[in-house]
């Protein structure tokens, strides 16, 4: 099942990029555990599909943009590591932002139930465990 994580995974981050919590929860458990190290949230953690909405509903009122530009995909079976970068432009002072992001997405049953994002790909990995740093990548998307 885990090239489908993977599947799923992509879907998750074209759904947070392009702003839709609709179809970012559909993607989740009932009981999922999101925890951000992302900026105004950091070390939150958001739970279930009210969580999925509420960080959508904060995200969007700091933010004119925010995208995750993935650059690489860990397969590690029920969990999947994602490296690349942030970009995005608050609102009112449109000030940029570019920065490296990693996250540890956990699959169960073919839906996210935990997902844990840092603005450092090494944690990211550490969080994943030494394997995710063994294991080839399977896939990779050009920087836009």
């Amino acid at each position: 099942m885990s090239r489908e994580n993977v599947d799923v995974v992509q879907q998750a981050l074209a759904a947070f990029s392009s702003g839709d919590a609709a179809a970012f929860a559909a993607l989740t458990t009932p009981d999922l555990e999101w925890t951000t190290g992302l900026g105004a949230v950091e070390g939150e953690v958001f739970r279930g599909h009210e969580g999925v909405a509420t960080y959508f509903e904060r995200l969007n009122g700091a933010w004119d943009s925010f995208v995750f530009h993935a650059a690489e995909y860990r397969d590690l079976g029920d969990v999947v590591v994602v490296l690349g970068r942030l970009e995005g432009r608050g609102r009112g002072g449109s000030v940029p932002v570019d920065s490296p992001v990693g996250a540890v997405w956990e699959l169960r049953g073919g839906a996210i139930w935990r997902l844990r994002a840092y603005l450092d790909h090494d944690k990211a990995l550490e969080v994943a465990g030494v394997e995710a740093r063994r294991r080839r990548s399977v896939a990779r998307e050009p920087r836009s």
